[in-house]
């Protein structure tokens, strides 16, 4: 059995060790990055409140856990001293470490969790990152900016409310009535592929895209629909296979026609399907704690005792030991499978 525990505990050591291997960080995503970007938005998908953030020291802040989420890892490993700063919140002297611009129920396509309210999609995340290269311009100079932004790295993780929070809810979006599953992972590749070249063109030359998890075996899903013999909801682990399928090609493609490019791709199919027992977690199905009808944690009430057993905290996200170990193969990819080309650790290094 592969030691998961020494290999975390390896890589947590690593980072205290290193020096900070790139100049800022970016981040792109939905609720598995947010840490604070839908705090004042009009929406149902919040997180700043107990029982989130019950083990985070800085307590509820809008992370979607009860504890770290993964870029918090991520920036620790890469060797930045404090997380990367959400958009909503960043100061002048943050933003030149990066900043996160992930929200909670985003997806690709812009209409994707509105029925949940308000979110701030790929595509807005795109223009508040025009946004922040403003404010560079003004403290580095604009002849600096570029040169600034091509040592930083970039995480996407963007796609999964596509499927959860849109097409697989035909009573709320049209998609599932507009495109086969097959012809709807192509179309959210090539969505992807523009917003990624939008990226490119604002400056972004490291970028770690990262596929989608099984989310047909997360708790709101089985809720949605009955599971099959494997514990899950096979077909929409099927819809994700096929989204994740193109994202080799994806990145392939990028790397091969835009000058100077380093994209990679994070599998976390691949990185998800360790042994949970092996670093002692035993609950595979279930949230940590109570929550609502939409899938979040009910405000104040009391989650598990023991965090570290359970794999989701509320019925969407993982718990902080998940995180890490998310992370830590992100980063230093433990398999073959983990990354390709290469995982973060050496793309910091491209």
């Amino acid at each position: 059995m592969i030691c998961i525990i020494s290999f975390f505990m390896q890589s947590h050591v690593h980072s205290t060790q290193s020096q900070q291997q790139v100049p800022c960080l970016f981040l792109f995503g939905a609720s598995l990055t947010d840490n604070g970007n839908n705090n004042m938005l009009r929406t149902l998908l919040k997180a700043n409140y107990l029982p989130y953030g019950i083990d985070f020291p800085a307590g509820p802040t809008g992370r979607f856990s009860n504890g770290q989420n993964i870029p918090d890892f991520i920036a620790k490993l890469l060797g930045f001293n404090n997380p990367i700063s959400p958009f909503a919140t960043a100061t002048d002297s943050a933003i030149l470490k990066g900043v996160n611009y992930a929200s909670a129920g985003a997806g690709i396509l812009d209409d994707t969790g509105r029925a949940l309210g308000d979110d701030i999609s790929m595509n807005r995340q795109l223009s508040n990152h025009l946004m922040t290269m403003s404010r560079l311009a003004r403290i580095l100079g604009p002849s600096q900016v570029q040169n600034y932004l091509n040592k930083c790295v970039y995480t996407v993780e963007m796609g999964s409310n596509d499927y959860v929070n849109n097409y697989i809810q035909p009573q709320n979006y049209p998609s599932s009535a507009l495109f086969t599953p097959d012809k709807f992972a192509a179309f959210l590749i090539q969505k992807l592929s523009t917003q990624l070249q939008a990226l490119y063109t604002s400056g972004a030359r490291k970028v770690a895209i990262y596929g989608l998890p099984q989310l047909g075996c997360i708790p709101q899903v089985l809720t949605m629909f009955p599971a099959n013999a494997s514990g899950c909801v096979d077909f929409v682990n099927d819809y994700v296979q096929l989204f994740n399928n193109r994202l080799k090609p994806l990145v392939d493609n990028l790397n091969a026609n835009v000058a100077g490019a380093k994209f990679t791709y994070i599998n976390i199919t691949s990185i998800s399907s360790f042994n949970p027992s092996s670093i002692g977690i035993t609950v595979l199905n279930a949230p940590c704690c109570a929550v609502s009808s939409v899938g979040v944690c009910v405000p104040n009430r009391a989650p598990c005792i023991d965090r570290d057993l359970y794999i989701f905290y509320d019925n969407y996200h993982t718990t902080e030991i998940v995180n890490g170990l998310i992370a830590s193969r992100s980063y230093n990819s433990l398999l073959p499978m983990d990354a390709y080309p290469y995982d973060i650790r050496h793309l910091a290094q491209q």
